[in-house]
């Protein structure tokens, strides 16, 4: 008796090919509210053109949301069953995929491309005349060495990069598997290089910049070398190994040119990035030149703003969109005399626009209406708080312990206990690991109306200076 085969979906595929929960452009995960489908942008950076696809589609197989996340992507919500391969191919088909991957590659060769692309640079990159240095393309040669090379499909889709060129704006927050920051070295530049931090941690060595690709190639073949069935992360292999076991690996697979100079490393400090550069309008150049910046309530969007704000880059900016690791956007070469106007079409779209508004500072995942592991409705939740928030509190509402939508640690975490009710935990910048992930416990079983006094007196933000 001949039996039928039935065909295998992409996701099923996937499941088997590359395991993971991470969601991607090929990989669309299940969700309380359908389908979820995340596009990485390289540098963040979005063309008008390339935004209204991504509007389009979000309107043709999904339920129209989108959101902006921490990692400067933006991921499509509610996608409706049996639509996941034909929003791939259309994204992909857009543009919106790996070079040099079309909708007729191997599901796992695209997943695989789609995910080597966790490389996270500044919104200004390219763009800040004051930068020690481009990043764009530095970054760019990364992502096409780790696609070329077939072993590194093993690194998990949350595997991540840093490359910070000095910008005047940067998220360094965000803990990285690898960080590497520029830094002057008389007429050149060299980078600093991390492990499992962020570029104000202390670096272990330097890169010249032509040695980068080879270095950091030679660097995640000693990870995967070390890394044990279920060690993912840097921070995996370094709990296992020591630093010097992991760098003399690197030295066995190429070139690694890692140089100690000790002077130049305990001079160099990176400056913190404030956070008033975020939002309005910022010029870059003497004649007035530069960007504006906004975000939409909580990271959340809508396929008809996007329309409107790739219309607005083109008839404001350059006809790009940066999206930023702050859940919100840029609009880049804006002149000064069209700011003023920018910015009230922004604010008319609904974004918010300046620090003083309490929506500026607030972070909240997705919540109970869209994900099953949270405990309460966070952004409805964060909506009432912003009506409450004490001037210049900044505090991140968080559904369960995975803290999906801020990879660093708030002023003030509100974690779910369950429906309406929060424990408060405060940042202590002497804590660290798992265990005091949110900081300090400071109440437990609260409403959103008793936690509102407690952010009154807050602790002083790196962020704010």
């Amino acid at each position: 008796m001949k039996h039928e085969t039935k065909p295998v979906s992409p996701a099923a595929a996937l499941a088997v090919l590359r395991p993971s929960a991470c969601p991607g452009l090929v990989r669309v995960v299940p969700a309380r509210d359908g389908g979820l489908c995340r596009i990485r942008l390289p540098g963040g950076v979005l063309s008008a053109a390339r935004a209204r696809a991504l509007a389009d589609a979000a309107l043709t197989h999904a339920s129209g949301v989108l959101e902006l996340t921490n990692r400067a992507n933006v991921q499509i919500r509610g996608v409706r069953t049996g639509e996941e391969a034909a929003l791939s191919a259309t994204l992909i088909g857009a543009g919106l995929g790996p070079a040099g991957i079309d909708a007729a590659s191997p599901v796992e060769r695209m997943c695989a491309a789609d995910e080597l692309r966790n490389v996270m640079l500044s919104p200004l990159a390219g763009l800040d005349p004051n930068a020690w240095c481009d990043t764009t393309e530095v970054a760019a040669a990364l992502i096409d060495m780790m696609q070329r090379e077939p072993r590194f499909a093993a690194l998990s889709p949350k595997f991540a990069l840093q490359l910070d060129g000095g910008e005047c704006m940067a998220m360094l927050e965000h803990a990285h598997d690898i960080w590497l920051a520029a830094l002057p070295h008389g007429a050149t530049v060299r980078f600093a290089v991390g492990l499992v931090g962020c570029p104000t941690a202390q670096p272990i060595g330097m890169l010249a910049a032509e040695d980068v690709c080879a270095s950091v190639r030679a660097l995640l073949h000693a990870f995967l070398d070390l890394a044990g069935t279920d060690a993912t992360r840097m921070r995996d292999v370094l709990a296992a190994h020591s630093l010097e076991a992991l760098l003399q690996r690197a030295q066995q697979h190429g070139d690694f040119t890692l140089m100690h100079d000790d002077a130049a490393l305990r001079t160099w400090h990176r400056a913190a990035s404030p956070a008033d550069l975020r939002l309005g309008a910022h010029a870059l150049h003497a004649d007035g030149r530069g960007y504006v910046g906004a975000q939409p309530a909580l990271g959340r969007i809508d396929a008809h703003t996007l329309r409107a704000l790739a219309a607005l880059a083109e008839d404001s900016g350059n006809a790009t969109l940066r999206v930023t690791p702050w859940q919100g956007v840029l609009l880049p070469d804006v002149r000064a005399r069209t700011m003023p106007a920018a910015l009230e079409r922004l604010r008319a779209l609904g974004l918010v626009v300046s620090r003083t508004d309490p929506l500026a500072r607030l972070i909240a995942c997705t919540g109970s209406t869209g994900c099953a592991k949270s405990r309460a409705d966070t952004k409805a939740d964060a909506q009432r708080l912003a009506a409450l928030l004490p001037p210049g509190a900044e505090a991140h509402l968080t559904g369960c312990e995975r803290s999906c939508a801020a990879a660093h640690r708030a002023p003030f975490t509100l974690l779910a206990s369950a429906p309406d009710h929060y424990d408060l935990y405060q940042r202590d910048d002497t804590q660290s690991g798992f265990g005091q992930r949110f900081g300090r416990l400071v109440a437990r079983n609260l409403t959103i109306e008793a936690a509102a006094p407690a952010l009154a007196q807050r602790p002083r933000s790196a962020q704010d200076v």
